[in-house]
């Protein structure tokens, strides 16, 4: 059938029959241009030159209504109208129909396309769940091997592996994190199919993320120790293949050759946790209840990580710098680069411009606080170990010192055998206790506490040293990459230094105050042992009857008496340390000692007490008991300590303390008490006794005697006690260093002794 054509303007002049024919396929094609969609295909153009729909449907619809209207006109005017617009009116409600059909299939397509991509990311969630729980039980069980069943028979080696333990150090507290993890998530008895699944899991691992980063940090800066120590086991071999065997015994079902293995299981785990919580967060859908849990879960993951590198950093840093190197002046040579001395150099002039005031050094208050403080602890440690040290000294020459194994000749009397007893326990049971716990509970912490100290001195020195260099760079606009390596190395050592100084500051001060309150203790509990043991001989002493106040009063005047006695017998002691011996001179000794007389008189003759080994120029070397004449009592520069003698044709300085004044003693004392004064003293009576100026004759028959003029109590040995007219017989004139203030004598009962030498008058002989 022809499609008729689109009539031009001129034939709108035709017969109205005509022109109604055309009606409705004008009307027709309007309504196929309202009722097409974009959706439905490109347009395309009709015969026409206009657009229609572009599908087979619709055109097929066009044609046909397109012949119905040919039709219809062949027919007549009236019925051609009639029929075109009864066409019209059958077509329309049969495409709009077709229409809505095609959108609600659209739309079920489009629901049912949606259901199932929920469904799968359910499924991918449910997956992703399922793995992180499940990989987490493997984990787990992994490690437990490794620990318990691996770690028990490489200990059962002989000869034990050296550096085993320091391999599982942290890896306990890695086991307990993850076991409390899965404990969670199975109190709650919820399954990854669960809806209330997912957020058990994120209310779990936020609410262990500050233990599993404290376990995992410090694993991880362990890590390189773990490698180290396998390496140091891989150079034997043997032991290598015996670890190997043992490894490959304890857990067959893994293929397992080497403890990295198992040991480097924490440090992968801990980075696959974001990747886990960011699938199953991939996979949630949006408006899931839990949702925003998860992302939070996600983050905190996220940050976990990243501020275990950042301490695992640090430790890194920390453990390079604060090793203390003990190199000999030949590795040092060999350390030395033109980079070291520049650098060296630099830091020098650095300092220097710092101390002239030149350039304003970087001030940091808190951290000069922190160092401080350091030091004056430091300090505090150091002293508090010294006198701990001082007093089990002591403690220790009290106990060698056993003084109840000597016979005192006072056998039979309670209080010696008291004494005896009491001292046995003391040195045999209760002070060795005292002193092991000494040793365990104060010694021993304050050693280990002295030895951490190195590590923060060393680290606040090459902080130092970095901060010179720091401050040379910081003018510098652009920076290379090894200066900007040098001010990351700075930044990281102060850092560091900041967050962990005050916590070791911290702990070290609350150290020592418990190493003090222990001390207390200590002696609380020594005193009570004592006490106790006091009071089990305390009924068999003589004292023990009185009352608490006649008692003590006792006490404190016996404690007072031996005291007393006590210093005198020290002082005695020291008194008669200090004396001289006076040995015989060789026959050369002699001939000095005469020559020397001869020439500088007997007044300037000393001795020397000890070994004198000459350190500046003009110094003199003498052995002890050379005789030395006195030149001048200084030296050049008017020092008092140091003295010019002549050794009998050497001359030069001596120290003065090294000097006495030597006397010989006569070898036959005068025989008689009866003295005679020389004619020009015979009127004479009463007169204080000057030997030296006045010299005494012995005569065939004295008509004097020497009396004591005062009281004189003896305030040691080596002293006598007169009464006043006491007659002594006097045997030398001068103490043992040639002094005429004392004067040695006899008293009656045949005691000598030194007495004053103003203490003494001559007197005439009653006949």
């Amino acid at each position: 059938m022809e499609v008729p054509r689109r009539l031009q303007p001129s034939s709108y002049t035709l017969a109205l029959p005509k022109q109604s024919s055309m009606a409705p396929l004008v009307t027709l094609q309007n309504v196929t241009k309202r009722d097409s969609f974009p959706e439905d295909g490109p347009a395309e153009e009709s015969v026409f030159g206009e657009e229609t729909l572009g599908t087979e449907d619709d055109v097929s619809d066009v044609s046909a209504s397109v012949g119905a209207s040919a039709e219809t006109s062949e027919l007549g005017d009236s019925r051609s109208i009639l029929s075109s617009q009864d066409s019209f009116s059958e077509d329309c409600p049969v495409s709009e129909e077709r229409l809505a059909e095609e959108a609600e299939e659209a739309k079920k397509k489009a629901e049912e396309e949606e259901a199932a991509a929920k469904e799968r990311a359910a499924q991918r969630q449910l997956m992703a769940l399922e793995e992180l729980v499940q990989s987490e039980r493997n984990y787990l069980r992994m490690l437990q091997v490794s620990t318990v069943t691996i770690r028990s028979s490489l200990q059962k080696i002989q000869p034990p592996l050296p550096n085993l333990d320091s391999m599982f150090l942290y890896i306990e507290e890695v086991i307990d994190v993850s076991t409390r993890l899965l404990s969670l998530l199975d109190q709650k008895q919820v399954r990854p199919g669960d809806p209330l699944f997912l957020e058990t899991l994120c209310s779990s691992f936020l609410s262990l993320s500050s233990d599993i980063e404290a376990a995992y940090k410090e694993y991880l800066a362990n890590y390189n120790n773990v490698t180290v120590v396998e390496n140091s086991y891989k150079q034997r071999e043997a032991l290598w293949n015996e670890l190997v065997k043992v490894i490959k015994d304890a857990a067959p079902e893994v293929n397992a050759t080497s403890l990295s293995f198992f040991l480097v299981m924490p440090v992968q785990r801990i980075a696959r946790y974001p990747l886990l919580l960011q699938t199953i967060q991939k996979h949630t859908d949006a408006a899931h209840p839990a949702y925003a849990l998860l992302e939070r879960t996600a983050h905190t993951s996220i940050a976990l990580n990243c501020r275990i590198n950042e301490y695992k950093r640090f430790r890194e840093v920390a453990d390079k710098y604060k090793k203390t190197e003990s190199l000999t002046i030949i590795d040092k040579i060999n350390r030395l680069s033109t980079h070291s001395i520049a650098k060296k150099t630099a830091r020098l002039g650095q300092q220097l411009k710092h101390e002239t005031g030149i350039v304003p050094k970087l001030v940091d208050e808190e951290f000069d606080a922190l160092e401080g403080f350091f030091y004056v602890l430091e300090h505090g440690i150091l002293q508090l170990l010294d006198n701990v040290e001082t007093y089990l000294h002591h403690l220790q020459a009290f106990l060698t010192c056993k003084t109840e194994e000597f016979d005192f000749d006072m056998d039979g009397e309670k209080a010696p055998i008291c004494y005896k007893e009491i001292t046995t326990a003391l040195r045999q049971w209760i002070l060795p206790t005292f002193e092991k716990r000494m040793r365990t509970l104060i010694h021993k912490p304050l050693c280990d506490l002295r030895d951490l100290l190195v590590g923060p001195r060393n680290l606040i020195k090459k902080r130092l040293d970095k901060l010179l260099d720091y401050e040379l760079l910081e003018s510098k606009s652009n920076l290379s990459y090894e200066e900007q390596a040098v001010a990351n190395t700075y930044r990281t050592i102060n850092t560091l230094l900041l967050k962990e100084l005050p916590q070791f500051n911290g702990v070290a001060l609350q150290m020592i105050w418990r190493m003090l309150g222990t001390f207390t203790c200590l002696h609380k509990d020594l005193t009570s042992d004592m006490e106790q043991l006091f009071q089990s001989f305390a009924q068999q002493l003589p004292h023990s009857s009185l009352s608490p106040g006649v008692f003590w009063e006792w006490a404190e005047t016996a404690v007072l008496e031996g005291a007393r006695r006590l210093d005198t017998l020290g002082r005695s002691v020291q008194d008669t340390l200090n004396v001289p011996a006076v040995q015989p001179l060789s026959p050369s000794s002699q001939q000095r000692l005469q020559q020397l007389m001869h020439k500088h008189g007997s007044g300037k003759i000393y001795q020397v007490v000890g070994a004198v080994v000459g350190s500046r120029d003009l110094d003199l070397n003498l052995v002890r008991g050379e005789l030395v004449a006195i030149v001048s009592e200084m030296d050049s520069r008017g020092d008092k300590r140091r003295w010019l003698v002549d050794a009998g044709g050497r001359r030069g300085y001596v120290p003065a303390s090294k000097l006495v004044r030597y006397h010989q003693p006569s070898e036959d004392p005068p025989p008689s008490p009866h003295l005679t004064l020389p004619e020009s003293m015979m009127g004479v009576r009463r007169h204080s006794y000057t030997p030296e100026s006045r010299p005494l004759n012995v005569r065939s028959q004295p008509c004097f005697q020497v009396l004591a003029a005062y009281d004189f109590s003896a305030r040691g040995n080596h002293e006598v006690s007169i009464r006043a007219g006491e007659p002594v017989r006097v045997l030398e004139s001068h103490d043992k260093r040639g002094n005429a203030e004392w004067s040695l004598v006899e008293v009656r009962g045949g005691q000598r002794g030194y007495v004053p030498s103003n203490y003494l008058i001559v007197s005439p002989l009653r006949m």
